[in-house]
């Protein structure tokens, strides 16, 4: 099978670099994962499969790739995340320096730092909230000798914005006694909410901790197995395709998203529907990103 270079395969004049409103940056790392490898391999096989994805987007009524997608030449490390996350703050800031929107694929989860860094120097102070979602709380000051590994990422993103996690249901101990557990959605309570006011009422109050602009970080491995094996940390209990994307449809409507990532697919030749799952996704994201700015 030829590999696909530009998101969704459109027509050329579709992903032209000069003129796209959206640049797709893939981070093909995989330095610090501690289970399972091959989360450098996520982006690609996410491009591959972004070409079987239906362009009209049916909740929004439109097509995003109409607004131009360029997919950039991949941001290659082959050293430590604390030697990725300047690279990767490069890229994205170019994109918000220009008035471009990035979408960073990854890779496993230590790409969005320097995303997030990015972000957080094109907002005001206290503009800016990073929205996770997430299994783990990924809050660990260090973690085997890295302050930068994927276990990470939240505490070197709330040294640049205030964070509100979602989905959480796998943490250390030493995350409980220091994570501000007032700013989390834990799976648990997601899954409890059986009717359309319970389910309201978490997302109402993740809505309440975001600031004016977000930055979405989006792991994979937040969807239950069930929806989504092809990832390097599996956790049971997680949330299902529709929950995601309700909860992203209001973040996009009642906020304004500058940036996000989707991050940690982990190939798996038994399971190609991850691999569109995630593709879907970016492109939903997209679509409720950009009918918001309409």
């Amino acid at each position: 099978m030829n590999q696909t270079t530009q998101f969704l395969d459109p027509p050329p004049e579709f992903t032209d670099l000069g003129s796209s409103r959206i640049r797709v940056i893939p981070v093909p790392y995989d330095g610090t994962s501690t289970y399972r490898k091959g989360a450098d391999k996520g982006p690609q096989a996410l491009l591959d499969a972004s070409g079987q994805v239906e362009w009209f987007d049916i909740q929004t009524g439109s097509e995003v790739h109409t607004r131009g997608i360029h997919t950039e030449a991949p941001v290659v490390c082959a050293s430590t995340p604390e030697d990725l996350a300047p690279m990767v703050r490069e890229r994205v800031a170019a994109c918000l320096t220009n008035d471009r929107f990035p979408v960073v694929i990854g890779g496993e989860h230590s790409v969005s730092i320097g995303a997030i860094q990015a972000a957080a120097g094109h907002a005001r102070s206290g503009e800016l909230s990073v929205l996770q979602i997430d299994a783990h709380g990924d809050t660990r000051e260090s973690y085997l000798g890295s302050t930068h590994n994927h276990a990470c990422v939240m505490a070197r993103a709330r040294e640049h914005a205030s964070i509100t996690q979602v989905g959480i249901r796998a943490i250390d101990k030493s995350e409980w006694d220091t994570m501000d557990r007032e700013r989390v959605v834990w799976a648990h309570e997601i899954a409890a909410a059986r009717d359309p006011e319970s389910e309201r009422a978490w997302m109402d109050r993740t809505l309440s901790m975001l600031a004016p602009k977000v930055y979405i970080t989006v792991d994979l491995d937040a969807f239950d197995p069930a929806f989504l094996p092809a990832t390097g940390t599996p956790e049971p209990g997680g949330l299902d395709w529709r929950t995601v994307n309700a909860l992203v449809r209001r973040v996009c409507r009642e906020r304004e998203v500058i940036a996000f990532d989707v991050v940690e697919l982990c190939p798996h030749e038994a399971h190609h529907a991850s691999d569109f799952l995630a593709a879907k996704l970016v492109h939903r994201m997209l679509s409720e990103v950009f009918a918001a700015r309409r």
